[in-house]
């Protein structure tokens, strides 16, 4: 059993920076895809990001396209999400999710586990 517990959200103001941190315990992370996904209120739990296992391909909606980064420590069982230029649309629970392959998925039927989420608020 995989247990994911995410970090790194808060309060920032628009045009700010933060980073995401998801540690991975019970598994074996290094074989896991990864994933990053978020939901604002009233929507859709939505794709952000993935990485392999070995972190040499990613994948990105076109939302996150050259602001978001993701990336992973195998060594220390943990993904990230460098998140730039955030805009208030921006603003939702942020889910770590581990897949039980270890290729990048966007499909949130392709991950297995997940974090309980951290709350990212971009204000105007």
């Amino acid at each position: 059993q995989v247990q994911l517990v995410e970090s790194g959200g808060g309060l920032v103001q628009a045009g700010s920076s933060v980073r995401l941190s998801c540690a991975a315990s019970g598994g074996t992370f290094s074989s896991n895809g990864m994933g990053w996904f978020r939901q604002a209120p009233g929507k859709e739990r939505e794709f952000v990001a993935a990485i392999n296992w070995s972190g040499s391909r990613t994948w990105y909606a076109e939302s996150a396209k050259g602001r978001f980064t993701i990336s992973r420590d195998n060594a220390e069982n943990t993904v990230y999400l460098q998140m730039n230029s955030l805009k208030p649309e921006d603003t939702a629970v942020y889910y770590c999710a581990a897949a039980g392959g270890g290729y990048y998925y966007t499909a949130l039927r392709s991950y297995d586990y997940w974090g309980q989420g951290t709350q990212v608020t971009v204000s105007s």
